[in-house]
Parts: C-alpha cells; structure tokens; sequence
C-alpha cells in the first residue's frame, strides 16, 4: 500500500489496530427491507458502478440499490451526527477517508463478510477496504495544441508559453502539491507541503482559472465543451472524452495518484448489508468490470486477469505512471487537513 498516500509505518500501525475492533463490537442485524442506499460521484461514474456492482449484486441478492450523490464529507459528519442516513455505503480516497476514520465517523469492519468474500487483508486498512487507484492529472485540447501543450506543471502556469482558459480542482491539498510541483519542489519532496510557498505561486495563476471545478462530471463538461483549455482532472473522466472522440491529451508527469476506500458511515442501520456489498464489489470480477468501463487501477491485483492490457496501460497502476506520480501523505495532512480548507476558503474569498 506504499503509493496510496498512507506513507507511513505509524499511521498504518494504528489504523490496522482499528481493524482489530470489530471482534468486541455488536454487529447490527441485516436490514429487512432490502435497501441499500449508496453514495457515488454521479455520471459516467455512477453509470459504471451500476453496471459492475448495483446490477449484479441485485440479481445475486435481491436488494435494490439507490445511488445518491454527490459525494460530500460534510454530509458524511452531518449524518453520523444526526443519524439520519441519507446513504449507507460511500468511497473516497485516501486522505478524507483517513480525516473520517480518524474523526469517528465510520463504521467497524466486517471481518467476518469480507473473509466469506476472500477479500485480501492487505486491502483492508482500518475501517475501510481499498477499492482502486485514482489519480489527477494535467490534461489539455490537442485542438488548442497542435504543435504540442503544457508537459508539466512548471507548463501549466506558463501562460505566455501556453496560453489559454484553465481550470484547477477545487481541493486544498491537490493544488497546493500543484502549485509546488510547478515552482520546482521534486516528487519526493512534496511532503510536508510548504503552505506559504503554494500559496504564493498558486496567487500567480490565480488570475488564469476561469473554473475551480468540484465534481468529475462538471470538469468532463468544462473539456468537452471548450470551455476551458488545459485542466488538472481525474484521468478516467479524461480518457472517456477522449474514447469519445474529444481532443485531449493526458500528461501523467506530476500526477496526484491515489488509492481509494470503500467504507460505511458510523451508525447506519443498514451496516451488515452495507459490509455484504462492499464485499461484493472488492471481488476481482467486479473490479475489473468497473475499471474496464472507467480506467482507474483496481486494488485486488488479481482483476488484472481480467482487463485486457490496453485498458491495464491507461490505468494510474501502470509502472511508467506510478514512477512519474506522487502519492498524497495521509498522515501528515489528517492534522493539518482543517487549517489547509480554512486558509483555502479563506484564499478564495479573496
């Protein structure tokens, strides 16, 4: 689990000892009303889950699947809170899975549902399962850059050399490991993030973002349309666009690649169902349902025998793409992850 972004012995030594939990905990009966409610990023994305998961867990266990989305941490802290679920199954990656595991917001594991599933316990991390690898990338129109675009972040900020429309994600710690990569820090000196050198370079292309995009299927748009030039977006949404026919290039130097996590918010009555669908979706054939339809890279290496290769070489699990990533650090960022989205939030007021 070395490039999820978990980085460190001591982090992974207590979020195992959370796994350990469960066996002193009581498990909550399985639902009688055979619903599961689970949250999903919408779009291309909710589409490929129905197809690899919702389907096929319907039709092998008769419970209906509602997606809801989209997905929000703050929902996830408000419904614990409230215990008024609004979804009982969520996934994100590494670093707010790791804020909310360490807030208490999920659920103990079923250890007993995912060793029925065969699910590998190197995949299981705390109160979490590791779901697949994810990664944000630089992507620009080939249309806008017949002669070549931007190859690095260092090209994204140059707005002479490449001049057009930009947009970044609006998330703290991705753009300020952008921001940094693109004033000269190397891959393997990201961590701990230098906040006031990010933020003095992210104040330089500032002015040049026209859309600071939140959710995959607004940055898909934002591409699709010409709306915006060069992007920092998630490398599945682009190869879509680019599978139909949209003009884009993906730059894997400098990409954010990144395991994310399956998990369950603390409290939900639907738990035990919830633990039997995770488990469901971590099997090998499922994985490599989903990720055929959106290329992220499955957890479970054993999926792989069932992607073709073509599909394996757009994934961010491809070596040449892992040696040209950086993974973020979980363990430092869970600490310092609220004073990073206040000075954010703060930033962007501005």
């Amino acid at each position: 689990m070395g490039r999820t972004g978990i980085g460190r012995r001591r982090w992974i030594k207590g979020a195992a000892a959370c796994a350990l939990a469960p066996a002193l905990l009581p498990r909550t009966s399985r639902a009688q009303n055979k619903m599961l409610l689970v949250n999903t990023w919408g779009g291309s994305f909710e589409e490929a889950q129905r197809l690899a998961y919702y389907g096929p867990f319907t039709e092998k266990h008769g419970v209906e699947i509602r997606p809801v989305s989209p997905m929000s941490f703050a929902k996830l802290k408000a419904q614990v809170q409230s215990r008024n679920y609004e979804w009982d199954v969520s996934s994100t990656g590494v670093v707010e899975f790791s804020l909310a595991m360490h807030e208490g917001l999920l659920e103990p594991i079923d250890l007993a549902a995912l060793a029925r599933a065969d699910v590998p316990q190197n995949l299981i991390l705390g109160n979490g399962v590791a779901n697949m690898s994810l990664a944000t990338v630089l992507t620009y129109r080939k249309d806008k850059f017949p002669n070549g675009g931007p190859a690095s972040w260092a090209d994204f900020w140059d707005v002479k050399r490449f001049p057009g429309t930009r947009s970044l994600y609006d998330r703290s710690h991705t753009s300020l490991a952008f921001a940094l990569l693109a004033d000269g820090v190397a891959l393997d000196r990201l961590y701990p993030l230098d906040i006031e050198r990010g933020f003095r370079k992210l104040g330089e292309i500032k002015p040049h973002i026209k859309v600071w995009w939140k959710e995959g299927a607004q940055s898909q748009q934002l591409m699709r349309d010409g709306e915006v030039d060069i992007m920092g977006m998630w490398n599945a949404r682009a190869q879509e666009l680019i599978d139909r026919g949209v003009p884009l290039e993906i730059v894997w130097n400098g990409a954010e690649n990144y395991m994310g996590f399956w998990f369950v918010p603390k409290g939900t009555p639907r738990a035990a169902l919830a633990w039997e669908f995770i488990a469901f979706a971590t099997q090998p054939e499922r994985q490599a349902a989903f990720c055929s339809r959106l290329p992220y890279g499955p957890s479970d290496p054993r999926a792989f025998a069932h992607i073709a290769p073509e599909v394996a070489r757009k994934m961010p699990t491809a070596p040449e793409h892992l040696r040209a990533s950086f993974s973020p650090d979980a363990a430092w960022l869970v600490p310092n992850l609220a004073r990073l989205r206040e000075r954010w939030a703060q930033w962007m007021a501005t």
